[in-house]
């Protein structure tokens, strides 16, 4: 392994870096380290952590929020619709990749690539590699979002029905209680015609 540095503007371990660059870490050459092992991490408790994430051209960092970063800004409105058609799936890894077999949860990047994708970031031979899990969780909050505005209208609608109902009940019960009387006074009076008749 080779390691070199330029003070305080590159540090290089096992990689030619670039020239030009400033302020960069470089560790492994693309196409001859085809794996990386970090001690001192997997059991380390933090708090306040984001995730990182890897570019396709090997950059380590996390996914930049401020709008000063983005444009085209726009409502995702029916564009989540996409995940209505994923089929998650449950599954084990391959005995060489994962001998203790646990059971993981997740989708098929190639099923997920056919549905939308945007949804997939491809190896470097262009072939759909991993799911962009952190886009179908902002597409289900979306969704989620879009089916509490209709939970929400669907309670108004049900609320003014029953307001409705109320008012109507009100309006039915002096009702009822005058055909009551009405009914009474009627049979009074039929009571009345047959005593007559009968005393006759």
């Amino acid at each position: 392994m080779c390691f070199c540095s330029t003070p305080t503007t590159i540090s290089i371990i096992g990689n030619a870096g670039a020239a030009g660059e400033s302020g960069v870490i470089r560790i492994g050459t693309t196409g001859i380290h085809t794996t990386t092992f970090i001690a001192g991490i997997r059991e380390t408790p933090t708090t306040r952590g984001i995730a990182a994430g890897i570019t396709t051209n090997g950059q380590l960092g996390v996914r930049a929020s401020p709008a000063l970063f983005k444009e085209a800004i726009k409502p995702m409105d029916k564009a989540s619709e996409a995940i209505l058609s994923l089929k998650p799936v449950t599954f084990h890894y391959k005995q060489a990749l994962d001998p203790s077999a646990v059971q993981q949860f997740g989708l098929v990047v190639e099923d997920v690539a056919k549905v939308d994708p945007d949804l997939v970031a491809c190896a470097a031979d262009g072939k759909p590699f991993t799911v962009r899990y952190d886009e179908v969780n902002t597409m289900l909050l979306n969704e989620f979002l879009k089916e509490h505005k209709r939970v929400e209208e669907q309670q108004g609608k049900i609320e003014k029905q029953q307001g409705a109902i109320a008012r109507q009940q009100n309006q039915i019960e002096p009702l009822t209680g005058g055909l009551q009387k009405v009914s009474a006074q009627l049979e009074l009076s039929k009571s009345a015609s047959q005593t007559v008749l009968n005393n006759q």
